[in-house]
């Protein structure tokens, strides 16, 4: 939590700049981090709400306001009086402040999109392939990132903070599941995606495992704000997740807690698999081809699935009845607060797994445990992009500790 005092010797402290392409963007001291983390998190604040909560005196909290509001990073809200006094001026973080990039980079799919200060994405690019190529992912974000430049005026490109990566951990495991030659996929062991791309573009580069994005993405911007802990599901091409505990994302010792694709589950057919090779989308994939359907508008767009029948049916079934096992799991040895459910399709899709999932805890035994609320992800789809797009704001202008600075090695 960013709650706490700090310590009030130097309210614009030394400014550094980031190392990492040729982007000059300030990095914000700390305590003005502080007083934009507050912001961020409650919406809007009034000096004296800031001043409260972070443990700063209202004369350095002015100081630091004023300097934001200067430089566009916060602007006025409308005044609230209260019963006595003047009324007071909450201030909220301006949208057009600060741009990061976020690419999505997944087994049948890319995404890039352009996200503002507040979460919002305001541009992006899609591509699909059989399987990702270092090449063709590098031509894709450079020849996307300069398409989207294209579109925004110089000041704005001049506020663009950097670009950050969510990549699924060691591609090359999964040719066979994905029909890649393996040979081909093997060229992404020695590949490093982040040094190649800041050879390229102008701006800082950092890479993060997708669905550790994901889940970073609907701590900060989703259901984080209502559950300090919680089991997060992120379905896509392969389903992957994360743990938040205290409202921080929790890595572990390794940086490998939340890796809930391998919980052991029962199948369809009473054999233990782990729960990636049935709440996964590739299984879907399979199954419309066993059943002579066409696949591909699985990856043409997360929101254009069609209701492909029984196929899909079955799918959302077995992916509630491995996922209730999961939840009934992790919820025997953490008190979670929630167990969030979100995936790279439609926004129905999420829903009827969810409710599958819920009557899918009537078949088991739940006797001494303390059941999470099982509930849809608020970001959606694009979790894995915004939580990219993230990590160059944080690195510069926030405080969320821990939520996603654990890069990839």
């Amino acid at each position: 939590m960013v709650e706490e005092a700090v310590s009030e010797a130097s309210p614009s402290a030394d400014i550094v700049l980031t190392g990492g392409g040729s982007n000059q963007m300030r990095v914000r001291a700390y305590n003005e981090r502080l007083v934009m983390s507050l912001v961020r998190r409650h919406g809007e604040l009034s000096k004296a709400q800031i001043a409260r909560r972070s443990g700063l005196s209202a004369q350095t909290v002015s100081v630091i306001m004023r300097s934001l509001e200067q430089d566009g990073m916060l602007i006025r809200g409308e005044p609230k009086r209260g019963k006595v006094g003047q009324p007071s001026t909450p201030m909220r973080l301006n949208p057009d402040a600060v741009f990061a990039f976020g690419v999505k980079i997944g087994r049948r799919s890319a995404t890039l999109a352009l996200m503002d200060f507040v979460g919002t994405i305001r541009f992006q690019e899609h591509r699909i392939y059989p399987y990702p190529m270092p090449e063709q992912i590098m031509d894709f974000v450079t020849d996307g990132i300069a398409s989207i430049e294209g579109r925004m005026r110089l000041e704005e490109r001049q506020r663009i903070a950097g670009v950050g990566i969510a990549v699924p951990f060691e591609l090359w495991n999964w040719a066979a599941e994905v029909g890649a030659p393996q040979k081909e996929m093997d060229s992404w062991r020695s590949f490093d995606l982040g040094r190649e791309l800041e050879v390229r573009l102008p701006y800082p580069v950092f890479v993060q495992n997708d669905a550790t994005s994901a889940c970073a993405a609907e701590l900060v911007f989703g259901h984080g704000a209502h559950y300090p802990d919680f089991i997060y599901f992120f379905i896509g091409s392969f389903i992957g997740g994360g743990v938040v505990l205290n409202s921080a994302l929790y890595s572990g010792r390794t940086g490998t807690a939340g890796s809930v694709g391998s919980l052991p589950v029962q199948g369809r057919d009473g054999r233990t698999v782990q729960l990636l090779k049935i709440a996964s989308v590739f299984v879907l994939e399979n199954e419309l081809k066993a059943a002579g359907i066409d696949p591909r508008p699985l990856w043409y767009s997360s929101d254009g699935w069609i209701d492909f029948g029984p196929p899909l049916t079955r799918w959302i079934d077995d992916c509630a009845a491995a996922l209730a096992q999961a939840i009934v799991a992790a919820a025997s040895i953490i008190d979670f607060g929630a167990a969030i459910i979100d995936g790279g399709f439609p926004a129905w899709v999420c829903d009827r797994i969810v409710l599958a999932t819920r009557k899918a805890l009537d078949d088991l035994d739940l006797q001494g445990v303390a059941m999470p609320e099982i509930i849809a992800g608020q970001v959606g789809n694009q979790a894995r992009a915004i939580g990219g797009a993230s990590l160059p704001l944080f690195s510069r202008y926030l405080l969320d500790t821990n939520v996603l600075f654990k890069e990839l090695v």
